[in-house]
């Protein structure tokens, strides 16, 4: 199945918020164990058409005994609500991004890292190989279990409206908003940037009224959000790669049946590998409609952003922060940082 901005947008345009996903195909039995997982996308994102397809497949292998039902688009509360929830055990699953379970786990913002990936070669040697592992082990600490097969948020790019970014020196002084997270301010603090640390809700009327100047997001985020609305260039800098790590509660995952667990993971783990197809193909029709839309793009000197980065300190104070293990693999994907 290929997913295209058509799809999208009609999906956002049109589906309740209050709806639950879809229905589970009906068995002559009533499901023996219910599996209940939430996140924070429109129904249709490409992570929530993958999920629905992953629930129908474990309702089919398991012959009706096991039932996932989805809740998208943070119906059940933001995504810190939906963090408490999985460890409480009022949820089964949850898809926080790298940057949110970071705020349980700090090791798991090791992706955020600036300018660290040049593509997406380098993010899956990272993210399936040592990286992964050494942040899955350490989400296991925390009465959560993780997923191998973690799903794609994407590229973050840099938006402005005054001039075009084009190296480290268009960051000087610019105020710029970015998530309320360490590893982002501390980025943008050591280009000579003016980070502004705003909710994601506030970011189209903080650019409208001028209280910031630029932002940087994934380009199906500044599509839906219609940022191109108060933003006039786009500079392709991929200075962070996110991704969702699908977790689930500890304890529901270990009292699964073990014939049980293998048909979830199989589902799961395989529709991730789908869901990121899917966001790399989505990428380039995003690009090509914001370009209609107005928004003009540029490529971006990314050595001269990753030199300023060196010559502040940020990669040698974030390897003393996450520990010379989980920055010896990180650098075993990517090439010497610091």
């Amino acid at each position: 199945m290929t997913l295209t901005r058509r799809t999208l947008l009609r999906g956002l345009a049109t589906v309740p918020a209050a709806a639950t996903l879809f229905s589970i195909p009906r068995y002559a039995h009533a499901a023996e164990i219910t599996l209940r997982y939430g996140n924070n996308l429109p129904l249709s994102h490409p992570l929530n058409i993958r999920a629905k397809e992953a629930a129908e497949r474990i309702a089919k292998e398991s012959d009706g005994r096991v039932e996932m039902q989805i809740f998208p688009a943070n119906q059940l509360g933001g995504d810190t609500d939906m963090l408490s929830q999985v460890r409480n055990g009022a949820l089964t699953f949850f898809t926080p991004s790298a940057l949110v379970i970071a705020t349980l786990v700090p090791v798991a913002a090791i992706n955020a890292v600036g300018f660290a990936f040049s593509d997406y070669d380098q993010v899956w040697a990272a993210m399936d190989g040592p990286v992964g592992a050494h942040v899955r082990k350490a989400i296991e600490g925390s009465r959560l279990h993780a997923l191998e097969t973690m799903w794609d948020n994407g590229f973050r790019q840099m938006t402005t409206s005054g001039e075009p970014i084009t190296s480290a020196a268009s960051l000087a002084g610019l105020k710029i908003r970015v998530p309320v997270s360490p590893i982002s301010i501390s980025m943008f603090s050591g280009l000579g940037a003016a980070p502004a640390s705003l909710q994601f809700s506030e970011v189209y009327t903080a650019l409208q009224t001028k209280v910031v100047d630029a932002q940087e997001n994934p380009l199906p985020i500044i599509q839906v959000a219609k940022l191109y609305e108060v933003q006039q260039s786009c500079a392709r800098t991929n200075h962070i790669w996110d991704g969702y790590w699908f977790i689930a509660n500890g304890r529901q995952w270990s009292g699964m049946p073990d014939d049980v667990k293998e048909i979830v993971s199989r589902a799961i783990n395989e529709a991730g590998l789908q869901q990121r197809a899917d966001i790399k193909a989505l990428n380039a029709s995003v690009e090509a409609d914001l370009s209609a839309k107005g928004l003009a793009f540029n490529e971006a000197d990314t050595e001269s952003f990753r030199a300023k980065l060196r010559e502040a300190g940020f990669y040698a104070e974030w390897k003393g922060k996450f520990g010379e293990e989980a920055w010896g693999h990180l650098e075993s994907a990517v090439g010497t940082l610091a």
